[in-house]
């Protein structure tokens, strides 16, 4: 059996919004859901001091409520709920280990497109292997039909192996039957002493060589599944900033991150934190070696 998908719910519209994508990701996958409420995720402003049964009453409405939509929506869906209990980021990242994906909401920052990602959000994509998908907020959509899936944007670093990325992005343009776009931002070092605005042949000739390494890089995987439609894009700037204009439009976007086993931690790296903070669409982050 598929592993489950896992959602996080805290009864607010982005919340919900993670709970739709994250049933119909499960359909498509042909594995169950599973509704998770961490106890401390919603702020005193959502939940004044009540009492302990008082709020266990309001965490059970709130797994209730979504099930009930998703039940509706998706009758053949096979959907279990559970309550976690200690600090959020931990307990959604430990219940994430058993998982093939973990689907969180995250706030949009209103008329800038993009997303607030929480400290929980934050925390819990760091501290896990688990591919992590975050949601915004969808706007006047709770009751409408899904709409049939366009393209998945992908992030490519040349130079580092990211097969566990690839492998992602191309089983889900399959799973879909849409068009993947591989894309790559590229910068001269300084210390070559060419600057590509003043000397359009070298850009040309540097493009033409990333163009073809990302091609090499992308070869296996459209043997791998020649049914997907693969677009390829190489670009020379911030590919940070590159990848959020790339993404425009896009249904998905998969971004990697660096494992950094340290003493200091982990944390997401410029790119994916550009793309988090500041693209429309949900967000897939993979952790990789």
């Amino acid at each position: 059996m598929n592993h489950h998908v896992t959602v996080g719910v805290d009864g607010t519209p982005q919340s919900l919004s993670a709970a739709r994508w994250a049933a119909r990701e499960a359909t498509l996958r042909q594995a169950p859901l599973r509704i998770v409420h961490a106890e401390d995720w919603s702020s005193a402003t959502l939940i004044p001091q009540f009492d302990p049964g008082t709020r266990d009453r309001w965490a059970d409405e709130v797994l209730a409520s979504a099930t009930d939509e998703l039940r509706h929506a998706y009758p053949r869906l096979e959907i279990s709920t559970r309550r976690l209990s200690g600090r959020p980021s931990t307990a959604l990242a430990a219940e994430a280990e058993g998982a093939g994906l973990l689907v969180l909401g995250s706030r949009g920052l209103g008329s800038v497109v993009g997303f607030v990602v929480g400290s929980v959000s934050l925390s819990t994509l760091t501290a896990t292997e688990t591919p992590v998908v975050l949601v915004r907020a969808e706007e006047d959509r709770e009751n409408a039909a899904p709409t049939p899936y366009r393209e998945i944007v992908v992030g490519v670093d040349i130079h580092q192996a990211c097969d566990r990325v690839l492998a992602f992005a191309f089983e889900e343009a399959s799973r879909r039957d849409c068009t993947l776009r591989a894309v790559h931002g590229w910068k001269l070092p300084p210390a070559s002493g060419y600057s590509p605005v003043l000397d359009p042949s070298v850009a040309r000739e540097v493009d033409h060589t990333v163009a073809q390494m990302l091609d090499d890089m992308l070869m296996p995987w459209r043997l791998k599944f020649p049914d997907v439609r693969l677009e390829e894009k190489t670009f020379i700037g911030s590919a940070g900033r590159e990848l959020v204009q790339a993404t425009t439009g896009a249904d998905l976007v998969i971004v990697g991150r660096r494992i950094r086993r340290s003493p200091m931690g982990t944390h997401l790296g410029p790119i994916a934190h550009a793309v988090l903070h500041h693209t429309a669409a949900p967000v897939t982050v993979l952790a990789h070696d």
